[in-house]
């Protein structure tokens, strides 16, 4: 033994040792040591009872500088002071493990428990689990812990590691590496349902679809080899499907030669994509199963394993046994897996069809949302959405729901489409705050079945309502961090009302919701966002507002807006970082140009209709519209403005806005009645209006104003 490996009190050797000690018994004076099949002595346990430690210490440039490697399973790697480590390792696994151990040595972080082979003189290698720690201060360097383990020790370890993740690419590679124990290649290919999140019931062999999911090790592979990722050929598919079903019962199968795999794929092309080069070899092909739901004839095959090892190394009764169990262990990791990524993927559909589309002619918007974690557990309820309304407006709408998960994507989506729904019906910004307030609350009682035990109390939203034609935006705020506004002479402040506790607030005093208006000249930048993009521990939340304030100064007229929407974020919340979910939105306002708009306000007298038409007409001819459209236009707007002065007081207010081949036509008055669309009798009189504007409009609504109603119609021109 190397003199500068020797253990003492506290060593990486004895504490791997000590750690081991609980879990593996002692071996007595009977205990001996497996030399493998045909007496070839590789060094391959078999008995339970073995476990054997190595330790080899490593300097700065990845030199050995001491190791006790004189434990029997060793015998036959050759370590020598000086060296460097890889000439231990099969040259395949040269450059994965090196950047391993360089990665220990710049983090100073442990890396435990990985499977590894190390290259023995004969040309046979030796499966051991390695772990990397790094030496203890003041020293420098690395000491590689080795761990030769007998294969029931190493099912146990293999059993314990796999399933730590919900990643189903990383439960796959976890049994791949563990399988490499009883093999030299070891592959995992899972149903293509599995990736979905489908529901796995199809058994049919000729409609089963395998995709690879890990391969080791990890190494280059002839041209044609299917690798992770690839789908394997539907030839491929239905024969391991059908190699693993004997009697409609899925089952371990062995094939011993190559001689035999060739003549059971008949295709050269499958031979080269599902065989491991063109050395002998054998293979044991075992299912992945998983009992099926009720009502399920049987049980169900996610995927295959396949572990490939030579002609002269072959598979015993007790070697399958253990296969067996390790793969039925880890395949219900994988279902676990499959039915994590389904619930992954609806949550993130929601939240990402929430996300904004293209802005239009007089706003663009740009956005970013990103979770704290890749997992739906971690994925909140931060929601920003912005979506055109009636009469040319915009409205931009970001929220913040308390918690994280299911129940509060579900509260998200109910806050978020009925926003949605009640902006476009015609509210205003802030009885749609007062609507969502009652629903808040309505959510928090478990009785009604609605949230089962969720509470959604305390939630945030701010609403603002874009005109292009004012070029104003009218704002309310439940409890939301106050948006930021950028002028287009650069200057940049917080837009801050009337403060108003959150949603569902029951035990403070109820105010009404203020509507706060503020111009935006064109070329204005808002901002809207929730906390995770400002909230630091170490700093006020103040300074986190300020710094956002800064950095949104900076985003151009000409910059693309979401390059600086990302650029944004990454200043505040680098990815890696994030404390809680980060959500941005930006809006850039362009407004409707002047040439395109035109607004009259009339007196409620009954020459109004005449007055309107006088004004209307020759506008209508300047824009070029065609003789029906502005027949149909003079004739809805007619309409609109009988039913302002008839049934609404006080002066009456026609707008106009040209865009594209659209034309809307708008009257407001300040009348409370709501004009309704109804099935008239014959011979009545009253309610012919509004179904010549029906039939004549692609749409038409009324919106509430401060002071009354407007009715609004758009045509086609």
């Amino acid at each position: 033994m190397d003199p500068s490996a020797s253990s003492s009190a506290g060593s990486p050797f004895d504490m791997v040792s000590g750690a081991l000690a609980d879990y593996v018994p002692r071996a007595g004076p009977s205990a001996t040591r497996s030399s493998g099949t045909g007496g070839k002595g590789d060094g391959r346990e078999d008995d339970g009872r073995e476990q054997i430690l190595g330790v080899v210490s490593l300097d700065a440039e990845l030199r050995i500088t001491g190791y006790n490697l004189d434990a029997a399973p060793f015998a036959g790697v050759s370590a020598r002071t000086g060296d460097p480590f890889a000439e231990l390792l099969p040259s395949g696994d040269v450059p994965t493990v090196t950047q391993r151990l360089r990665r220990v040595l710049e983090t100073r972080e442990a890396h435990v428990a990985r499977v590894q082979r190390l290259r023995r003189d004969d040309g046979t290698e030796l499966v051991v689990s390695m772990s990397i720690l790094p030496a203890a201060p003041p020293q420098e360097g690395l000491t590689v812990s080795l761990i030769a383990m007998a294969k029931r020790l190493h099912l146990y370890a293999s059993a314990t590691a796999i399933g730590t993740s919900l990643d189903i690419g990383e439960t796959a590679q976890s049994l791949a590496q563990s399988l490499l124990a009883w093999g030299d290649v070891a592959a995992v290919d899972l149903d293509y349902a599995v990736w979905t999140g489908e529901a796995v019931t199809e058994q049919t062999h000729e409609r089963i679809r395998l995709r690879r999911a890990a391969l080791a090790p990890d190494r280059a592979w002839p041209d044609g080899y299917l690798t992770p990722g690839d789908n394997l050929p539907r030839e491929a598919s239905r024969l391991l499907a059908g190699a693993v079903m004997r009697d409609d019962v899925p089952q371990a199968v062995v094939i011993s030669d190559r001689t035999a795999l060739e003549q059971d794929l008949e295709d050269v092309r499958l031979v080269r994509a599902l065989v491991p080069g063109d050395r002998p070899v054998s293979v044991a092909c075992i299912p992945l199963v998983v009992e099926g739901p009720e009502g399920t004839p049987g049980p169900i095959v996610l995927g295959v394993t396949e572990i490939w090892r030579r002609p002269d190394w072959p598979f015993g009764d007790g070697e399958l046994l253990d296969l067996q169990e390790l793969v039925a262990k880890t395949a219900r990791h994988v279902d676990l897996a499959r039915q994590h990524q389904r619930e992954h993927a609806q949550v993130l559909a929601l939240q990402r069809r929430l996300l904004p589309r293209a802005g239009s002619d007089t706003i663009e918007v740009a956005s970013v949302y990103e979770p704290t974690t890749p997992d739906s557990a971690g994925v909140g309820g931060d929601w920003v959405n912005s979506f055109p309304l009636p009469g040319d407006r915009t409205a931009l709408v970001v929220g913040d729901v308390v918690g994280h998960g299911l129940g509060a994507a579900a509260a998200m989506g109910q806050l978020s489409m009925e926003a949605r729904a009640l902006l476009s019906a015609g509210l205003g910004p802030g009885e749609v705050l007062e609507r969502l307030d009652e629903t808040v609350t309505l959510l928090d009682d478990t009785d009604a079945g609605l949230a089962a035990g969720y509470s959604a109390l305390g939630s945030t939203c701010c609403i603002a309502v874009y005109d292009p034609v004012d070029h104003r935006v009218a704002l309310s705020n439940a409890g939301h961090l106050p948006p930021v506004l950028v002028r287009p002479d650069g200057s940049a402040k917080t837009v801050a009302g009337q403060p108003h506790p959150a949603l569902g607030a029951e035990f403070v005093v109820r105010e009404p919701f203020e509507v706060h208006e503020f111009a935006v000249p064109p070329g204005s930048l808002l901002v809207l966002y929730t906390d995770g993009l400002v909230e630091d521990p170490a700093a006020s939340i103040d300074d986190g507002i300020g710094r956002l304030t800064d950095l949104v100064r900076e985003v151009h007229p000409w910059d693309d807006l979401q390059q600086a929407a990302r650029r944004v974020v990454a200043g505040l919340a680098p990815r890696g970082h994030l404390r809680d979910d980060v959500t941005l939105l930006l809006a850039r306002m362009a407004g409707r140009r002047g040439r395109d708009t035109a607004t009259w306000h009339l007196p409620a007298r009954e020459d109004g209709v005449a007055h309107a038409r006088a004004l209307v007409a020759p506008l209508l001819r300047q824009w070029r519209t065609t003789d029906q459209a502005r027949d149909n236009a003079l004739l809805v707007l007619s309409e609109l403005v009988t039913n302002a002065v008839r049934f609404g007081t006080g002066p009456v207010t026609v707008r106009l806005v040209r865009s594209g081949g659209r034309l809307s036509c708008e009257v407001a008055d300040t009348g409370n009645g709501r004009p309704r669309l109804r099935r008239g009798e014959p011979l009545d009189d009253d309610g012919r209006g509004l179904h010549v504007v029906h039939k004549l409009t692609t749409r038409w609504g009324v919106r509430w104003t401060d002071t009354g109603k407007a009715v609004w119609a758009e045509l086609d021109t």
